[in-house]
């Protein structure tokens, strides 16, 4: 979904997006979920929809499908439905690819310290948070996975003038 400002009719422009975020197993048992939202928060993007859940294997299966014939896909479908986590969508302009740019490398031993990998990840395999690729469709394809459009809100944030031109 594009998005700009909200109109009156609650519609978005064309220059913001929404995005797929996820704290994933790791993040909720650390209680890094507060730090996720934060940083997110304070870069400027606006969270417009968020639940704490449990993926079942299906789920699973659908949102990693990309992955499906690649060594490590039951690792990968057995992390994520291990425990809860905290599903999220983003608003704002350009989200998918600055939430990717503070999410840091996928591998922990890349990520730069300053993302939240590089600030609270060591291993590949928990890196504590999840957000979509910049493939075209990729963020609305996993916002639709998780969310129905009646769980997202559309809203004006009282900074949003001292954000955008």
């Amino acid at each position: 979904m594009s998005d700009a400002g909200n109109s009156d009719d609650g519609s978005r422009g064309a220059d913001r997006e929404r995005t797929f975020v996820m704290a994933k197993p790791d993040a909720v048992q650390r209680g890094l979920i507060g730090e996720i939202v934060s940083r997110l928060e304070s870069r400027g993007l606006k969270l417009v929809g968020g639940k704490v859940t449990r993926i079942d294997r299906d789920l699973a299966e659908e949102h990693y499908a990309e992955h499906t014939d690649k060594p490590f896909f039951e690792d990968l479908v057995g992390f994520i439905t291990s425990g809860p986590v905290f599903a999220m969508v983003w608003e704002g302009a350009d989200a998918t690819r600055q939430v990717r740019e503070m999410m840091g490398a996928t591998d922990p031993a890349e990520a730069v310290p300053g993302t939240i990998r590089g600030d609270f990840a060591l291993d590949l395999g928990r890196n504590v948070v999840h957000g979509s690729d910049t493939e075209p469709g990729s963020n609305e394809r996993e916002v639709s996975l998780f969310f129905d459009d009646e769980e997202l809100v559309d809203y004006e944030r009282i900074d949003e003038t001292w954000l955008y031109e």
